[in-house]
């Protein structure tokens, strides 16, 4: 079993920047693929980035392209998503995955889940 914990939500200004971390326990955690999907309020889940287990790959969401980084420290269990220039649609619960796969990017493919936590841009 894997357990998934998300932090560093919050409330910033629409230009701002917030970095998520994600932690995800086990020994395994270097061979999972590690992604971040968001559901804003009224819509369905949707995939923002993802990396793959040795670091080497990255996905994401057109969306963000540009403004996340999504990276990863095998030795601390993390992956962390740094997130510039934050836009009022980025308004969303953001929750970090894991998955027993070399690549992924939807939702059916991760099997652990965070909780989530929560991120609002203000205009």
């Amino acid at each position: 079993q894997v357990e998934v914990v998300e932090s560093g939500g919050g409330l910033v200004q629409a230009g701002g920047s917030l970095r998520l971390s994600c932690t995800a326990s086990g020994r395994a955690f270097r061979t999972y693929t590690m992604g971040w999907f968001r559901q804003a309020p009224g819509k369905d889940r949707e995939f923002v980035a993802a990396i793959s287990w040795y670091g080497g790959s990255t996905n994401y969401a057109d969306s963000v392209k540009g403004r996340f980084t999504i990276s990863r420290d095998n030795a601390k269990n993390t992956v962390p998503l740094q997130m510039n220039s934050l836009k009022p649609e980025d308004t969303a619960v953001y929750y970090c995955a894991a998955a027993e796969l070399r690549v992924a990017v939807r939702e059916d493919e991760y099997r652990y889940w965070g909780q989530g936590t929560q991120v609002t841009v203000s205009s």
